[in-house]
């Protein structure tokens, strides 16, 4: 049941406000990871792919500003930042550094709400902007949806197998999918290549959709090759 529910990552070491968060972005349906550094943080926005980030400045082993300029150089994920710092100057190095919003401490319940809808809806927005709905042979994909169907009927994939479907080359797989730790792992793409093409291709061993391409990686076409 979890799987289906969009993921936040909440980096924050202070355990009240965990709660606090935590339990109001369960409430509106969210599937929430916790942590409590920079290290860890990072690692979980690789390997759990959430689709917001709720994140503290202060963290014991660095500052916030360090994650957000690590995870924008893979990573376009929303994150919005808490922080008991409140000067202008911090807040404009948090937006430059890639924050999407900044909301200080003390704050309200419904505020971090809207501001998280808000987030979510430009993303959302963005997606659908980018393309959100395509086809190839009998599969359907909707970005917008999350959704899979072959020949109208609904086809389940897991998390990764879904989001190998959005990405191109084996390197932007790796650090997409796997996080950027991963970049030279090519066998993981292989495996997961091979699930997509067993539930979605007619003839998984000669693939008409989900081609090879050699030294590059993957492409998506809509009709087999001539």
């Amino acid at each position: 049941m979890s799987e289906s529910l969009p993921v936040a990552l909440l980096i924050e070491d202070e355990r009240q406000i965990r709660r606090f968060v935590r339990t109001a972005l369960e409430a509106e349906g969210w599937n929430v990871h916790e942590t409590d550094t920079v290290r860890q943080g990072l690692i979980d926005a690789g390997t759990r792919k959430p689709e917001l980030i709720i994140l503290d400045l202060g963290l014991p082993d660095g500052d916030g500003m360090d994650f957000l300029r690590d995870l924008r150089g893979w990573s376009k994920v929303p994150v919005i930042v808490l922080s008991a710092r409140v000067g202008e100057q911090d807040k404009i190095e948090a937006l430059d550094a890639g924050a999407d919003d900044y909301l200080t401490k003390p704050f309200g319940v419904g505020e971090l709400l809207a501001r998280v809808r808000a987030a979510s809806r430009r993303r959302q927005e963005a997606g659908t902007a980018h393309g959100a709905l395509y086809e190839f042979g009998d599969v359907k994909v909707d970005l917008s949806l999350r959704t899979v169907e072959k020949r109208g009927a609904a086809i389940h994939l897991t998390p990764i197998e879904y989001r190998l479907l959005t990405l191109l080359t084996h390197r932007q797989i790796l650090r997409e999918v796997w996080g950027p730790s991963h970049s030279e792992d090519g066998h993981y793409v292989r495996v997961y290549m091979g699930h997509l093409r067993q539930k979605l291709e007619d003839e998984p061993a000669q693939p008409k959709h989900i081609l090879t391409e050699t030294a590059v990686g993957y492409r998506l076409v809509q009709a087999a090759r001539s």
